[in-house]
């Protein structure tokens, strides 16, 4: 076997998922914890003078304590190496995430125990379902009250319509929380909070569910409730099917206490066990096996001013097959140059690591010298095919951006672009007034006290922004219609994106459907690919 093969073999990417507040940024640092890739795990909700989520680097986010932009992190465990995808939680931030599940081969999905499936869960899960990528379960906060466990897994089943497998089980939750028992090895790992040092942590004991010294430690009517659900489950719960599982129709379920380091390091192994190395993706030319020789890799995101020294811009490509060798060159297929990729390197949140050489699987950042776009394929010199692009999701609000100081006029448009390029904002231009009329469109409006901020704090630039009342936006499949040419268009504002292809803005979808029918021939699309 090559040491490329090896390699990709050890290699596991994923994506971590949640509604905010479910423990996601917790989870995550414990897992780096064991990995030694950080000595000490920081608090989102700590206090002033305390440490901040290792994987949360922008100013913003450790102001208001929550993850706007995605992470990447890399670390060594028991042999594999692996890359972990930390999202933004916040529902206004979505889109981010949506493209960074574009690079993940599964998914750990975190619930809070004392709420079940809720709205942010059910929008990316539904992501995650049209990819088919496996997703694994993590029940967080059993320390806490929690909902009746059978009931947990019904609401996974039925609001999100994907089967479960519990590998563990929960014995209590809250005050009465005792443990949980492993399905696999009959094993109780119960369950006893310690405080030291401000750091919380448990004491685990593994006991086999026949030892004596258990009934010391969980009470007669645990004991028997347990048993029950136990045998409840080996006769009704579904079996674990890996095959279904890696088709994203069966999840596997783990219970713990991410706060308390409970359960983390038994559902990191299970998890690196039941996933698998990188897998093919599609591409112009078929399906590109991860382990052939050739380097490829996609572009899923891009991030300037990551380093406020240096004002760089980072593209980050996850490689899809083959070995990166930074001395290689490579092709970037959309602008059909030949190149080196300048500044290759490993991140750790905002930590950086110049790197010679990555392998499929790994998420490596580059100097981007404004060439790149999200969903661009770099692919080995002499060959030359496109994965599937990343699409484009329609914004859902809209403000006109108004600069305050005319003098910093070229600051503004270096700061608008670049945020744009990152896919955080889309930008429109009036149809007739062009760029002296900007337009900025997002998903969610916390996304608008980022542009500003960012556009305040990195370039210089004072703004304003103006709320318009359109929550819809439909590309024009004709892009050479001249919009002038249509009727009706009461209540519609009509703009170009920043490649001039025309779209039309819309109070509510009854104005859309009425402006189809004055236009006969008009086809709109939702979104853009």
């Amino acid at each position: 076997m090559s040491d490329i093969t090896n390699e990709i073999n050890r290699r596991r990417t994923f994506a971590i998922i949640s509604h905010p507040d479910a423990g996601k940024t917790t989870l995550t640092e414990k897992f780096l914890l064991y990995g030694g890739a950080i000595n000490t795990a920081g608090s989102v909700k700590g206090k002033a003078n305390s440490k901040y989520a290792v994987s949360d680097w922008m100013d913003i986010e450790k102001e208001r304590g929550i993850s706007v932009t995605s992470s990447v992190m890399q670390f060594e465990y028991d042999n594999y190496c692996i890359n972990i995808l930390d999202t933004p939680g916040h529902e206004d931030f979505s889109e981010d995430t949506y493209r960074t599940l574009m690079a993940a081969d599964s998914a750990v999905m975190v619930i809070d125990a004392s709420k079940g499936v809720e709205a942010q869960t059910i929008k990316l899960f539904k992501v995650c379902t049209l990819r088919h990528i496996p997703i694994f379960t993590f029940i967080n906060k059993m320390d806490r009250e929690a909902m009746d466990t059978f009931d947990l897994l019904d609401d996974i089943e039925n609001v999100l319509g994907i089967r479960t497998c519990p590998i563990n089980w929960p014995i209590g939750s809250g005050k009465a929380f005792k443990g949980v028992y492993d399905r696999e090895s009959k094993i109780v790992s119960t369950f006893q909070a310690i405080s030291s040092g401000g750091a919380k942590s448990a004491i685990e004991t593994d006991l086999s569910i026949d030892d004596n010294e258990l009934r010391n430690i969980v009470d007669d009517m645990q004991y028997e409730k347990l048993t029950e659900e136990i045998e409840l489950l080996d006769g009704a719960s579904d079996e674990l099917d890996m095959e279904k599982v890696s088709k994203g129709e069966l999840s596997p379920v783990f219970f713990g206490s991410a706060l308390n380091n409970f359960g983390i390091e038994n559902f990191l192994k299970y998890f690196l066990k039941m996933t698998t190395s990188p897998l093919p993706r599609q591409s112009s030319e078929g399906l590109i096996d991860p382990k052939s020789e050739d380097f490829s890799a996609f572009v899923f995101k891009i991030q300037a001013n990551m380093n406020k020294n240096h004002r760089d811009r980072i593209a980050f490509m996850r490689i899809c097959s083959g070995k990166f060798d930074a001395s290689k060159d490579v092709y970037h297929v959309q602008s059909k140059r030949k190149l080196k990729l300048s500044q290759p390197q490993q991140l750790m949140a905002s930590s950086r690591k110049v790197v010679d050489e990555a392998y499929a699987g790994d998420v490596i950042g580059v100097f981007d010298p404004a060439l790149f776009s999200i969903g661009d394929t770099i692919c080995a010199s002499g060959k030359k095919f496109e994965y599937e692009g990343i699409p484009t999701f329609a914004p859902e609000h809209f403000a006109r951006l108004v600069q305050l100081d005319s003098m910093k006029r070229k600051q503004f448009m270096k700061g608008v672009n670049e945020i744009a390029q990152e896919g955080a904002i889309q930008l429109f231009q009036d149809y007739q007034l062009g760029m002296s009329e900007i337009i900025a469109g997002v998903v969610g409006v916390l996304q608008f006290d980022v542009l500003k901020y960012r556009l305040e704090n990195e370039y210089g630039c004072d703004v304003r922004l103006e709320p318009l009342p359109y929550g819809y936006i439909r590309w024009v499949k004709d892009t050479s219609l001249d919009l002038n040419t249509l009727k009706r268009l009461n209540d519609v504002k009509k703009v170009k994106d920043m490649k001039e292809n025309p779209l039309l803005l819309f109070t509510n979808e009854w104005i859309i459907n009425m402006v189809l029918d004055n236009n006969e021939g008009l086809e709109l699309l939702e979104f853009k690919k």
